[in-house]
């Protein structure tokens, strides 16, 4: 070929337009089993240069090539769905330059673009597609259609999958730790939100429900999680110290009651970080000691926020509490569970009539009661907490339960029939213990 024909050739090749009839040479026909069917006229340098499906089928080895008009004509079978990508795949295939965002538009429409154009052996579209799924950010839905595509792509199409990866498990323990350093820090109030956030992923974390915990704590991590909760705890100790030190004027400050919530807050949730981690006694222990303070400062919250905060919110940390007691996760001697139950009975009836008492007309607060299950957790771990008590210390407290007029709440029917039977079977059992069974003797 002179060069004046190649020069003619490549100025044809530059000047073809997809669709150009006068100057096509082929017929690409597109159809699906629905019936779609659409005839675009094209240009077999473009095609067989930037197409390998194309290339072949073009190619003196493929014997089904039909020539219709004096052009060849390949026949492209498709599902419904993918219809409008081959063509948008033949309008890329005519771009003179690097297919831009505005082109690809959407992640649904490229990750159409992308399967056709693997399909259809276009490496230039294939890495201009991958491209832009691997940039931009994935609605969920896009997510998991992505997850069902790019897996059988192979290797061209990897780096979409990049962010999808699990991360080795060094760095999700850095993650981790400076994530509950940070939610147990008590920053200021004006970062309320990124605090929850972070309250909210760690606690997601260490949850196991359809897939496994992300995070395998080992003592390492307990030991980190431990002093950072420990230190939360010593400031919110300290705070109720301050405000006992002025009970005139201190507790009935917004500023003070407010930084009073946000630590009870984060500790309701640290109480649920504790427990899921098995590091719940320096918390506890801490609760116990500090159980007649912190009645006392929420017995002198202003009563406009006595209902929606403070108490509330000092029952919920409780509630853990005491469960931990109650149920045996955390062991405590006798007089430290008998004081447990001594100091909070009565304030829970308190907080409970209070609830209950609302008025119809207060929505906020009517909003407390629709909730039971704070209520019949108190109550529950009251009664297993009474249960492991010694005989009289049990009487004694049923006694009080049975006279006082809060006798609904909490119910201690079923530690009083426990106590009932204890009692009555007692001797027997015991003398059964010391082999003094008149029976048994006399046999």
């Amino acid at each position: 070929m002179e060069l004046s024909d190649i020069h003619q050739h490549n100025e044809s090749s530059t000047l073809s337009r997809i669709g150009d009839r006068s100057s096509s040479d082929v017929v690409v026909r597109i159809r699906t089993q629905e019936g779609r069917d659409d005839w675009i006229y094209c240009h077999s340098d473009i095609l067989v240069k930037k197409s390998k499906y194309f290339a072949d089928r073009l190619s003196d080895n493929w014997p089904t090539c039909q020539i219709l008009d004096s052009r060849n004509c390949v026949e492209v079978y498709c599902e419904e769905c993918d219809f409008d990508h081959h063509i948008t795949v033949l309008r890329l295939l005519y771009a003179t330059s690097d297919v831009t965002v505005t082109e690809l538009s959407s992640v649904k429409n490229a990750l159409g673009t992308l399967r056709v154009a693997v399909e259809l052996g276009c490496p230039q579209i294939v890495s201009t597609c991958v491209g832009y799924l691997e940039a931009v950010p994935w609605e969920e839905s896009e997510e998991e259609e992505i997850l069902k595509t790019i897996p059988g792509m192979g290797s061209q199409a990897e780096p979409i999958l990049a962010r999808l990866q699990p991360v080795n498990a060094l760095a999700v323990v850095r993650i981790f730790l400076a994530a509950i350093r940070f939610a147990t820090s008590s920053p200021p109030s004006s970062m309320n939100d990124l605090k929850t956030s972070a309250q909210e992923q760690l606690e997601y974390m260490l949850t196991e429900d359809d897939d496994a915990p992300l995070l395998t704590a080992d003592d390492e991590i307990k030991l980190e999680a431990r002093q950072c909760v420990n230190r939360l705890l010593a400031r919110f100790v300290n705070l109720v110290d301050s405000l006992l030190g002025d009970l005139h004027d201190s507790v009935a400050e917004a500023e003070n009651v407010e930084l009073l919530q946000s630590h009870l807050t984060d500790l309701s949730w640290a109480s649920q970080i504790v427990t899921k981690l098995e590091i719940s006694n320096d918390f506890v222990y801490t609760w116990v000691e500090t159980s007649v303070n912190i009645v006392k400062v929420a017995e002198r919250v202003s009563p406009e926020s006595s209902l929606t905060g403070t108490k509330l919110k000092v029952l919920e940390v409780t509630a853990k509490v005491l469960e931990a007691i109650g149920y045996g996760t955390v062991i405590l001697p006798t007089t430290r569970r008998l004081h447990m139950v001594k100091v909070w009975l009565p304030f829970v009836r308190i907080v409970k009539s209070a609830v209950d008492s609302v008025g119809s007309d207060e929505e906020n607060d009517l909003m407390l009661k629709s909730d039971g299950e704070l209520w019949q957790t108190l109550e529950s771990a009251f009664v297993s907490i009474i249960l492991t008590l010694p005989s009289s210390d049990q009487a004694e407290i049923l006694t009080e339960w049975l006279e006082n007029k809060h006798i609904r709440y909490p119910d201690l029917t079923e530690a009083f029939e426990v106590w009932c039977y204890r009692s009555k079977v007692a001797k027997r059992r015991l003398a059964l213990l010391d082999g003094n069974n008149p029976t048994t003797n006399g046999v």
